[in-house]
């Protein structure tokens, strides 16, 4: 159930620090930057938590954002996802992670409210942290490494130079899924991605 006077928390899932920056891991992070950027939302470092946050409306009276990008490591991510869920006091449903995802096709997006983790360990951090899996997940396709390499590698390795020039286009995308998630719902954003 959505509660339009709640804050819809954003979190972009990936690890801090330039040497991570243009990883498949930290799709989540470029999305954040971007939505920052359309709602003039300048990301800071919070007093509640250990995390870039930054706040904004979506349109001219439309619903509030915090927009998150937790610098713990990915693998603890929930900690301060949870603090702010607490300190805005936003429900588990409103809560959107935005993550990159080995097991769909790059440029493909899937999104889904609650479910498993897929082997991911941010969105396990975020779970266990929440204490329930019924968030928002904007799944963002990075497809499975190429050959034999560790799937470990890959996502902690550099968009390829061929993947790099849909990026700009996909992340944008992206955020429009994120836009979409808050102001449309859930179903209406997957019959509206699903096939694209």
């Amino acid at each position: 159930m959505m509660d339009e006077a709640q804050p819809w928390l954003v979190v972009g899932l990936g690890n801090p620090g330039r040497e991570y920056a243009g990883n498949r891991h930290n799709v989540g992070f470029m999305v954040v930057d971007l939505l920052a950027g359309r709602i003039g939302a300048k990301l800071g470092r919070h007093r509640r938590a250990v995390a870039d946050v930054g706040e904004g409306r979506l349109g001219f009276g439309g619903p509030k954002l915090v927009l998150v990008k937790p610098l713990t490591y990915m693998n603890l991510s929930g900690a301060p996802v949870a603090a702010l869920a607490q300190f805005y006091k936003v429900p588990p449903g409103q809560v959107v992670a935005v993550h990159d995802e080995l097991d769909i096709g790059y440029g493909q997006f899937r999104i889904k409210c609650g479910g498993g983790e897929g082997g991911h360990n941010g969105l396990r951090s975020m779970s266990k942290s929440l204490g329930t899996k019924d968030y928002v997940r904007v799944r963002f396709g990075i497809g499975r490494p190429p050959g034999r390499q560790d799937p470990a590698d890959y996502v902690l390795s550099d968009f390829s130079q061929a993947e790099r020039k849909e990026l700009e286009f996909l992340v944008d995308r992206a955020a429009d899924v994120v836009e979409s998630v808050i102001t449309r719902g859930v179903e209406p954003t997957q019959n509206a991605y699903h096939g694209a």
